[in-house]
Formats: structure tokens, sequence, C-alpha cells
């Protein structure tokens, strides 16, 4: 079983930028797809970005796209987002999750590992 642990989450000004990042531990997530997603207090959780096994497929939620980079380094075993323009509407829990298979998704019953998540806050 992998362990996710995220790390970089903080309280931000709107316009600002972020960038966090998800070590993995306990096997190597070379093999994997892996992906972002975030839950706001009361709301759902929601995809935020994914990427493939090799990195060379990336996909964004149309509410990030333009803004976030999701990025991944297999030989560090670690993955990471990059967040630009962060918005209010950005705050939540950004968590990371590990997908069966090696090609993301949008749906969160694919993916089988997640972490603790990092708390993300945009205010003025």
């Amino acid at each position: 079983q992998v362990q996710l642990v995220e790390s970089g989450g903080g309280l931000v000004q709107p316009g600002d930028s972020l960038t966090l990042s998800c070590a993995a531990s306990g096997r190597t997530i070379s093999n994997n797809a892996m992906a972002w997603f975030r839950q706001a207090p009361g709301k759902e959780r929601e995809f935020v970005a994914g990427i493939n096994y090799r990195g060379g497929g990336t996909g964004y939620a149309d509410s990030v796209k333009g803004r976030f980079t999701i990025s991944r380094d297999n030989a560090k075993n670690m993955v990471y987002l990059q967040m630009n323009s962060l918005k209010s509407e950005d705050t939540a829990v950004y968590h990371c999750a590990t997908k069966i298979g090696g090609y993301w998704s949008m749906r969160r019953g694919d993916y089988n590992s997640w972490g603790q998540g990092t708390q993300v806050t945009v205010s003025s």
C-alpha cells in the first residue's frame, strides 16, 4: 500500500501562487496515474487535475484550466500542483490520490489511495 503525504498549503492572497507537493512512499507510483482533488467545507470532493503515469498526458477541471499545472517526478516518487492566480473559490483541502491504472480520470472512485490533504486558504 502506498502512503501519500501532501505539503505546501497555506494562507495566500487572491492572485498569489502556491505549489503543492505530494510525496509517495511504500512503493513506486511510476506505474500509476495521479491526481489532485479538493474539498471545500460543505462540498463534495472534486477533481482538480490528473496526470498519466509517464507524465505525458494531463487534464484539468474547467475551473482551474490555464491557472494550475500538475507535474510529476517518478524518480523522486513525487507529484506537484503549481497553482497561479489563486481565487477565493480555490479555498479547500487539497488531496493527492493514486489511480488504479496508468491513465488519469475525473472519477473519484477510480482512485484507491489518498493523502490526508493540505489546506489552501485564499483570502485578502
